[in-house]
């Protein structure tokens, strides 16, 4: 378990976010070892899977920022499933190199579970819920435009997840 919020302070500061001013949020990441697809491709797993959760863990805290101060979130991720599948690049007809590459098509749509609890400044509990995320038309509208950003889909779903899942909470900040 780690507590986001430190470690996040230079990203927060780019944000001109004071630490004092945003939620706490806590990111657990449950077994990455054994998450659906956090395949890499051509560098060492474990490399790959670090780099690619403290990305998303960088992201979840811009969004956390967002809420107000004083309330801690808390996710638990239990599964993780990348956008695209990492296929031989022989299998894609790219010729014969032992290279891989992620084919980012339809059917390989991003998805991640997770569970979270939102507490006010007392401890109380504000809301909670286990979360099945998945983005059936991340290559369509606006999702499409951040194709060629990394985690580009995955994060645009977290995003469209949080705005609508903490609506009232982000209302009452403004």
């Amino acid at each position: 378990m780690r507590k986001i919020l430190i470690g996040a302070l230079p990203a927060l500061a780019m944000l001109g976010v004071s630490p004092v001013n945003a939620a706490e949020l806590t990111v657990n990441w449950d077994t990455p070892e054994d998450f659906t697809d956090v395949r890499p491709v051509n560098e060492s797993r474990k490399g790959f899977r670090e780099r690619t959760l403290a990305s998303l863990e960088e992201y979840l805290v811009k969004l956390a920022a967002t809420l107000p101060s004083q309330q801690k979130l808390t996710l638990t991720v239990t599964d993780l499933d990348l956008a695209g599948e990492v296929w031989p690049s022989s299998f894609v007809g790219l010729g014969n190199t032992s290279a891989d590459v992620r084919l980012v098509k339809r059917i390989y749509i991003p998805r991640m579970t997770f569970s979270y609890s939102l507490a006010d400044e007392t401890g109380a509990l504000v809301k909670e819920a286990d979360v099945n995320l998945k983005d059936m038309g991340f290559m369509d509208g606006v999702s499409s435009r951040f194709k060629e950003h990394p985690l580009g889909y995955e994060k645009q779903m977290l995003k469209e997840w949080f705005n609508d899942e903490f609506k009232p909470e982000l209302s009452a900040k403004l």
